[in-house]
C-alpha cells in the first residue's frame, strides 16, 4: 500500500514537501510588507537601534524570505538558499528575542531541521544511480543532515503536545509521540512519517483556523503563524516520506542484516 502510493505521488510530492516546508518563510516574508510600519516600530523599541536600522532589518527579512522561498520553488542555488534561510532563523531568533521562549525556540529549531532535510535532498550526491545498492556513503554529510532533520523535527512535535487529563489528549499524545519517536530512530519511517502528516494537518486545520477569525483580532496573528509553522513540518515530514530516512536509521541497518 504504502509503495503504491509512493509510485503514484514519485513526482509530485517533493515539491508538495518544498512548498509545505517554506511556506513559514513566504507568509511571513508577505507579513513584512503588510506589517512593515509595525514590524519596523517593534524593532525600533525593542532594540532602540533607531528609525534606519529597524527598517533595514525588516528589509532583509523580506527580501530574504521571499528570495530564498523563490529559489527553493525553482530549484536554482538551493543551498545558498538553505543557508540565507538558516541565517534569517538565526537573526529572528535573537531581534525577537526567541531565545528566552522555549516553545517558539523549539519551532525554529523544527524549522531548521526542515532546512537541513531540504538541503540534504539538494545535494548531488543524493542522486546515486545505484539506488538501493549498499554503498560506502553511509557516513556522509548527506545522511546525517537527514538524521538531524529528523531529530529536531521532533521539538516541533514537542510544543503541539497538549497537557491535559482528558482521554482524547492523552490517547492523541502517546500516539503521536510513538510516531515521532519511529520518524527520528528511523524505523518504519516513511509510513509513520506519512501518518504523522495526515494527523497534524488533520489537527491544524481544526486548532489554527486562523480565517475564522477578523484580521484585526491578535488571534488571527497566533492562529496564522501556528498554521504556517505546522505547515513547514508537514512539509518536512512529507520530504521524509520522499527521499527515506537515510543511511543513520533503522530502516537502512535492517537492510544490512
Amino acid at each position: 500500500m504504502m509503495g503504491l502510493f509512493l509510485r503514484v505521488t514519485k513526482q509530485y510530492l517533493p515539491h508538495v514537501a518544498r512548498l509545505c516546508l517554506i511556506s513559514t518563510f513566504l507568509e511571513d516574508g508577505i507579513r513584512m510588507w503588510f506589517q512593515w510600519s509595525e514590524q519596523r516600530d517593534y524593532i525600533d523599541s525593542t532594540w532602540s537601534c533607531g528609525y534606519l536600522l529597524a527598517s533595514s532589518f525588516v528589509f532583509l527579512n523580506l527580501l530574504g524570505q521571499l528570495t530564498g522561498c523563490v529559489l527553493v520553488l525553482s530549484r536554482n542555488f538551493v543551498q545558498y538558499a538553505c543557508f540565507g534561510l538558516f541565517g534569517i532563523i538565526a537573526l529572528q531568533t535573537i531581534a525577537y528575542s526567541i531565545l528566552w521562549d522555549l516553545k517558539f525556540l523549539m519551532r525554529n529549531l523544527a524549522l531548521g531541521g526542515g532546512l537541513l532535510l531540504l538541503l540534504a535532498e539538494s545535494r548531488s550526491e543524493g542522486k546515486s544511480m545505484f539506488a538501493g545498492v549498499p554503498t560506502m556513503r553511509e557516513s556522509s554529510p548527506k545522511q546525517y543532515m537527514q538524521l538531524g532533520g529528523r531529530v529536531l523535527l521532533v521539538l516541533m512535535f514537542m510544543t503541539l503536545l497538549h497537557f491535559d487529563a482528558s482521554f482524547f489528549s492523552i490517547v492523541q499524545n502517546i500516539v503521536g509521540t510513538a510516531l515521532i519517536i519511529l520518524v527520528a530512530v528511523g524505523f518504519k519511517t516513511k509510513l509513520a512519517a506519512l501518518t504523522l502528516v495526515v494527523w497534524l494537518f488533520a489537527i491544524n486545520v481544526y486548532f489554527n483556523a486562523f480565517w475564522t477569525i477578523p484580521v484585526y483580532k491578535p488571534m488571527h496573528d497566533f492562529l496564522k503563524y501556528d498554521f504556517f509553522q505546522t505547515m513547514s513540518v508537514i512539509g518536512g515530514l512529507l520530504l521524509v516520506v520522499a527521499l527515506g530516512p537515510g543511511g543513520v536509521s533503522m530502516d537502512e541497518k535492517k537492510k544490512e542484516w
